[in-house]
């Protein structure tokens, strides 16, 4: 004799729920208890390979000018001076109020373990594998966080677009939305739904929960908002509620041709969508939130003959949030003076971005330093604390 239909299998053979996967709850293993910490993680991978030397610009470094013939020319260009070293690219202007606030910082001259070859794919498998080789790497380092974290649930972590974000890949179930994801049912199917879940609490809450994600749709829709920002103001929805951390994507990195049109229209994304996880969260989770950006290199530290720069070295973290040790550049940099430079074209790495990640996680969620050097990032020495957070 057959097993009995439960209602969960009910609603999942009859189709008459028509979301897309990615979306719904129904199908995303969730529960409302609470996360075991009660900090929000967003970490943002900026694909492309972003010029970390154009973003936060040591005009203070004598050699930097002569490098640099038309570009990143300091405050006397229009950049933003943040301590007297080093300035703020124009295109982040909107976010000098966050600087000043203490809830902006970056940490300079940083990368990988990736070397000499310089490629994209390679360098954002790496980045996000968290690994010294891609020898054996399956899984993502923030999956293999919370693998080692108790009480995790398919809800703690979102991985947000419509890019596959390899750093949530892995064992620990995290759930996943894009932009145009959608719940369309007709009052009758919603009736009849409200009817078959009204008795078991998981499914109506299930069911609640789908709906949340078709209102954000629906909302962002209607405004026409910038993928971008519609990304933004759903993982501020999650965060807000059960949801500790968030990771997505933003593009348009790469900026061999005419860097200053390409990397403005990059950061201007940027600051909108930082601004827009600010505003969107309350106070009291803004404050403990930290937001970690970070690429797969940095770029040549001299301008090619088509105004703009090559596949680099060394690059840079963008940090916001309340939780952030803001207004100030993390790092040790190294000069970019002759004889200074990674085989004489690219900025010198002296940290590993890796690290400062692990830190952050320390910070935020209390995992071990053992646990983060051999099993989040097997093999990585964390070195010191900078102090990146409060």
């Amino acid at each position: 004799m057959p097993a009995p239909l439960s209602r969960r299998d009910f609603l999942l053979r009859s189709g008459v729920v028509g979301c897309s996967l990615a979306a719904s709850p129904l199908l995303t293993p969730l529960s409302f208890a609470a996360a075991p910490w009660d900090t929000r993680l967003v970490v943002i991978i900026l694909r492309g390979g972003m010029d970390g030397l154009d973003v936060v610009q040591p005009y203070g470094d004598p050699a930097f000018a002569a490098l640099r013939a038309t570009l990143s020319g300091g405050p006397e260009a229009g950049a933003h001076d943040l301590d007297g070293y080093f300035a703020l690219h124009p295109g982040l202007g909107a976010l000098m109020p966050m600087w000043r606030a203490g809830d902006l910082a970056f940490v300079h001259a940083v990368s990988t373990p990736y070397r000499n070859k310089r490629s994209h794919f390679d360098g954002q498998d790496l980045l996000e594998a968290g690994t010294a080789s891609l020898s054996g790497a399956r899984d993502g380092w923030l999956n293999r966080m919370l693998q080692t974290v108790p009480g995790v649930t398919g809800q703690t972590a979102y991985a947000i677009g419509r890019e596959n974000m390899r750093l949530l890949t892995g064992a620990a179930d995290v759930a996943n939305w894009a932009p145009d994801a959608e719940l369309e049912l007709s009052p009758q199917a919603e009736r009849l739904l409200d009817l078959v879940t009204e008795s078991d609490p998981a499914m109506h809450a299930a069911l609640s929960e789908a709906r949340i994600l078709a209102a954000v749709g629906d909302r962002t829709k209607t405004k026409r908002s910038p993928d971008h920002v519609e990304i933004a103001e759903f993982a501020a929805l999650q965060l807000s509620r059960e949801s500790r951390i968030a990771a997505f994507s933003l593009n348009g990195w790469d900026t061999h041709n005419v860097q200053k049109r390409g990397l403005g229209n990059a950061l201007g994304r940027l600051s909108e969508t930082l601004l827009t996880l600010q505003a969107r969260l309350q106070s009291d989770i803004w404050d403990k939130t930290a937001v970690v950006a970070m690429t797969e290199f940095g770029r040549t530290v001299r301008q090619n003959g088509t105004q703009g720069t090559d596949h680099g070295t060394g690059g840079l973290m963008v940090l916001a949030g309340g939780a952030v040790r803001g207004g100030r550049v993390f790092g040790d940099w190294p000069g970019l003076a002759e004889g200074n430079l990674y085989q004489d074209r690219d900025l010198m790495p002296t940290g590993d971005v890796r690290a400062h990640a692990a830190w952050i996680m320390r910070g935020l969620t209390g995992v071990d330093r053992a646990t983060l050097e051999g099993t989040v990032f097997p093999g990585l020495d964390l070195g010191r604390d900078f102090g990146l957070l409060l």
